[in-house]
């Protein structure tokens, strides 16, 4: 495929050989991203990229779909399965259309939603003032304690005052598992729909080694498809309830939130799906209902616990002091390193990381006091908890040398002959 390429567009060919070569040469730390088996990336390339698909399974608006359904009811079937939903809608393009077709189906404008504080966890799509969403609806932001972990009075007074519509538990840097049954206690006081983002740990869920959102009560979540589930770009919006036919509208109520779901992705806020990426999806749910899925997923949270552990002994702080699930937070609040240098600074020696904010945090987010890390990426490519020793002294070394160009340059070295031993995997689940 690459001499394909090579030979017609050399400078995308150049482009992707370089990509290739700075992955197998660095290590990927960011807790949002992983690698794809070679099934699901050849999935991907596959001719359903050439097929049209307007509708659901059985109901389409155009010929020829004998194989389409089929694939897509695999992806329904198995995404209900791992998840223990009622329903599965996998045409989501991705997470933030995801949050916003579920709004779209379950709200109407103006309506009060609780989502967590972007400084605090949360993630745009949960009601930054600097989105689309928090035009139409009426976001109001819970934060965390100073421990860093989930203020659930202040969620409690905020839902009593506001009556919100729509409580919602998820997040983009938290790392600590959310008790999913205190948010369920405050929603059945206010009457409040139940939705979950566990797009960070939908993988584990899916493993059945961290907490099911659908255990306590929720009415509905959604997971990206590319992060912990090491699948392709694409969401998965599961449900509770009544599944019945999506292009007929339901009566707005609880029961019937499935089909207003699908109503609210098609025609609601999508035309055709990617069917080669639904196809994908299907491969990676399949993967990860694999024994090799399963021994990845708990070696991932062990990675992460010894990550935390190891930077805590060479003196730094974190955000709550540890990690329940795959990623770190790092506060260089009150010393001379931000979020913005440390990224940059881990860039130069070929460790890729994401800035972040932390709770109240006092500087902009275009330059936050934190610094998040996961371990996804690196589980994949057979990181084990020894190795991770590895990774943290590396961090730290750069970290003590920002202002040292010629010792990031011999770190960077290092840093290459430990990453190219793990190389990028083209893997294949036994």
């Amino acid at each position: 495929m690459t001499n394909f390429i090579q030979s017609f567009d050399p400078e995308i060919s150049q482009a992707i050989k370089q990509e290739e070569y700075r992955q197998n040469h660095g290590m990927e730390l960011i807790a949002s991203e992983n690698y794809q088996s070679a099934a699901v990336l050849a999935t991907q390339s596959s001719i359903l990229a050439n097929k049209y698909s307007e509708g659901f399974p059985g109901k389409r608006y155009y010929g020829g779909q004998e194989n389409t359904d089929i694939v897509e009811q695999l992806a329904i079937d198995r995404a209900k399965q791992l998840f223990k939903a009622d329903h599965a809608n996998v045409q989501a393009l991705s997470g933030a259309a995801a949050n916003l077709a579920f709004y779209s189906a379950v709200m109407e404008p103006g309506d009060a939603i609780l989502g967590m504080d972007l400084s605090h966890g949360g993630h745009l799509t949960h009601g930054s003032p600097v989105t689309f969403f928090s035009k139409v609806f009426n976001f109001q932001r819970y934060k965390t304690l100073s421990n860093g972990k989930i203020d659930f009075n202040q969620l409690r007074s905020l839902a009593h005052e506001f009556k919100p519509k729509v409580i919602l538990a998820g997040f983009s840097a938290y790392p600590r598992e959310l008790e999913y049954d205190k948010f369920a206690e405050i929603a059945n006081e206010v009457w409040a729909i139940l939705y979950a983002d566990i797009s960070h740990v939908g993988g584990f869920i899916a493993a059945g080694i961290l907490k099911n959102p659908f255990d306590y009560g929720f009415h509905a979540a959604m997971t990206t498809t590319h992060k912990s589930l090491r699948g392709p770009r694409g969401a998965l919006i599961l449900s509770k309830g009544i599944v019945s036919n999506p292009l007929k509208k339901p009566e707005d109520t609880i029961e019937n939130i499935p089909t207003r779901i699908d109503r609210a992705v098609f025609p609601g806020m999508q035309g055709g799906p990617h069917m080669n990426t639904i196809a994908a999806i299907a491969v990676a749910l399949k993967e990860a209902q694999t024994p090799d899925f399963l021994d990845y997923a708990k070696q991932t949270l062990i990675n992460a616990k010894t990550l935390a552990e190891e930077m805590l002994k060479y003196g730094y702080k974190l955000v709550t002091w540890g990690t329940d699930n795959h990623m770190i937070i790092v506060d260089f609040s009150g010393t001379n390193l931000d979020g913005k240098i440390a990224e940059d600074t881990l860039d130069k020696i070929w460790i890729s990381t994401s800035k972040s904010t932390i709770p109240d945090d006092p500087n902009p987010p275009s330059r936050p006091s934190g610094l998040r890390i996961g371990m996804p990426a690196m589980t994949t490519r057979g990181i084990k908890a020894e190795g991770t020793k590895y990774i943290a002294s590396f961090i730290h070394q750069a970290l003590q040398t920002v202002d040292h160009p010629e010792k990031l340059v011999q770190l960077k070295k290092e840093v290459e002959a430990f990453a190219t031993q793990y190389p990028v995997p083209l893997f294949v689940i036994n």
